[in-house]
């Protein structure tokens, strides 16, 4: 469970490596550590789990050394810890695992199929051979109400075993096979319904091919088809607002080497001579501090820009979106107590707005703060709300918002789109979350990964849902035919070995006390050991068997039989010649003592040789 909830939301990798530097103040890929970790978990549980199952199959004792009951256990706390930790404080990833599966459910329920059919492998053999040995122990089953009654207990036990493996299985299967009637993914539908591309926003420019919040990645963003810009802006000591995402300059400047007593300080409380001082791209080219690990390599030329980037003003970032007709988006920040623009960082902004000349209608304005100010002096802004309901946006005559998606897709997204709201949704890095927003008719989307995204013509994992049925209707066709002719296979060869074995079986005479081994011939009308072949020798009252105490007393008053067998000679037509067979030998001589003297009593059927002509059942009368 948590190798697969990692997995899915690789989207948040980012996040939460920042997260960590926060606390930690060093960057790591602590996602991939958790992603390595997780594999090797799960790789080490399932081989271990692998070869318990071998080992129960050949029917061999399982033993568990003490260095794995340690690790198992050492697996299992770290496994519930990391989880406890996910559900507490990182809820939000198990909606991505959610939303995950509404773009990967049909090709989870092909998958599931195919493991399906390869299970029915093991069970159908459990099954045929549990069948076997009721079909035995039945044929083995003798006349005595005690032996008969214990007998059928094991039989029923055995038919219980078959009950709880096959029924599950059966069970399993069946529910799989209805799974597409529950499924309900975007991109099953029509090509004539499915929207157009989602437009970019360039999440503080393209933080993948260039420092982030520089003047180079926000180049790159235009380079690959940005419609839109997306920053984050301070206001410094001195009244000038600049690009800065973090609540400090530790990650994306040289801080610490030039100033290391305030890299902790807010970057509001810094004046903008200084700011403007720090190399902000430097960072950017050193490989311990690459801020994503699926970032392609920088080529000479980009290593050189971007180790000259500095910090850009609002007023810079202004200037080219008005060039290229970029829409510009930004989170406005707060400034601390004690700053002079405290109560008035918005006047600001909007004047440094409307001093560089940009047509209004190109800027997203987001922040909620002094709305009437904004909308007297500026009223071609367009204004962007967050996740609140139609009815206040309606109050507010907004028509856009920009939310994060993990909020969205679950709740209201039919809503805003029945009330005609442009949506804009945020961060959207992997091609299967854009295959999903694509296929929802979103609006646009803000990602890091411009440069992979905007290569996607088609979304991912799309399908017509007259595909879809097809490919479902084949699966489930294919994979009962597969599962019919597993179990059909392993009920034959159980079969067969059941019939081999019937009439190689040294079978034993529990009544009697006598041991008979025969090997049988070719041909055999009447096996010598079954009730029928003894009844013509046994009086009425000999057919209830009473064991070995019983036979005791029935030999005092055995009559002797004379002449009961005449010897055989083999015909010529049964001589064969010597061939090697096996050899199955038996002698048991059960001997009593008669009141007048000592009589021996020894039971030999024929026993082939390889060196011996192979005769013709032979049936030989016993006395009770």
């Amino acid at each position: 469970m948590l190798l697969f909830l990692w997995i899915e939301t690789s989207n948040e990798y980012f996040n939460f490596d920042w997260v960590t530097f926060l606390g930690t103040g060093y960057w790591f890929f602590w996602s991939i550590f958790v992603l390595s970790l997780a594999g090797i978990l799960t790789a080490y549980s399932s081989l271990l789990l692998l070869l318990g199952f071998l080992l129960l199959w050949e029917g061999i004792e399982l033993y568990l050394h003490l260095c794995h009951k340690i690790l198992i256990l050492l697996v299992i706390l770290l496994c519930v810890i990391l989880l406890f930790i996910i559900c507490k404080f990182w809820k939000e990833r198990w909606q991505v695992a959610g939303l995950s599966l509404q773009i990967f459910s049909p090709y989870v329920h092909l998958f599931s199929i195919t493991v399906m059919v390869i299970l029915s492998w093991p069970v159908a053999f459990y099954v045929a051979h549990l069948e076997r040995e009721v079909r035995m122990r039945r044929y083995r089953m003798t006349h005595s109400e005690k032996k008969r009654l214990k007998k059928c207990n094991v039989i029923t036990r055995l038919r219980g075993l078959q009950v709880a493996v096959g029924l599950p299985f059966l069970l399993i299967l069946l529910s799989l096979y209805l799974v597409p009637l529950g499924i309900n993914s975007p991109c099953i539908q029509e090509k004539e319904n499915l929207g157009p591309k989602p437009t970019f926003f360039g999440h503080r420019g393209a933080p993948m091919l260039g420092p982030e919040n520089t003047l180079m990645s926000f180049e790159k963003a235009v380079e690959h088809g940005a419609h839109g810009l997306e920053t984050d802006i301070y206001l410094s000591y001195d009244h000038v607002p600049f690009l800065m995402h973090d609540f400090d300059l530790r990650r994306t400047t040289n801080i610490r080497e030039v100033q290391p007593e305030s890299a902790f300080q807010n970057p509001a409380f810094f004046s903008w001579d200084f700011l403007s001082t720090l190399n902000a791209g430097q960072w950017f080219v050193k490989p311990e501090l690459r801020p994503f690990y699926n970032m392609k390599p920088l080529s000479e030329a980009d290593k050189e820009r971007a180790r000259n980037q500095s910090i850009p003003t609002l007023a810079d970032l202004l200037t080219l979106a008005k060039k290229e007709r970029k829409f510009v988006i930004f989170d406005l920040r707060s400034p601390p107590p004690k700053h002079p623009l405290r109560h008035t960082f918005v006047r600001q902004v909007v004047s440094v707005i409307l001093a560089s000349k940009i047509e209004q209608h190109l800027i997203y304005w987001l922040p909620t703060h002094d709305m009437r100010y904004v909308r007297s002096v500026a009223p071609g802004f367009q204004h962007v709300g967050r996740f609140v309901s139609i009815e206040t946006l309606a109050k507010k005559n907004i028509s856009i918002i920009n939310v994060d998606y993990k909020r969205l897709f679950p709740n209201g997204l039919r809503d805003y789109k029945a009330a005609n709201i442009r949506i804009n949704i945020y961060t959207i890095n992997e091609p299967w979350l854009f295959s999903l927003a694509w296929c929802s008719r979103i609006n646009s989307v803000t990602t890091d990964n411009i440069g992979l995204l905007s290569q996607l013509n088609h979304p991912h994992f799309f399908m017509t849902p007259r595909s879809y049925m097809f490919m479902w209707l084949l699966a489930d066709i294919i994979s009962v035919l597969f599962i019919i002719t597993i179990f059909c296979f392993h009920w034959r060869r159980e079969t067969k070995k059941e019939k081999w074995f019937e009439p190689s079986r040294n079978p034993t005479d529990t009544h009697s006390g006598l041991h008979i081994s025969v090997k049988s011939p070719a041909r055999v009308v009447e096996r010598p050991w079954t009730l029928a072949a003894l009844h013509p020798a046994l009086p009425k009252s000999g057919k209830e068997h009473q064991g070995h105490s019983s036979f005791s007393a029935a030999s005092k008053k055995l009559v002797p039989i004379k002449n009961a067998v005449t010897p055989l000679k083999p015909a010529k037509h049964y001589i064969q010649p010597p061939t090697p067979t096996t050899v199955f030998e038996l002698t048991q001589a059960p001997t009593r003592q008669a009141a007048t003297g000592e009589a021996t009593f020894q039971t030999t059927l024929p026993t082939s040789k390889a060196d011996k002509p192979t005769m013709p059942p032979v049936e030989v009368p016993y006395p009770e």
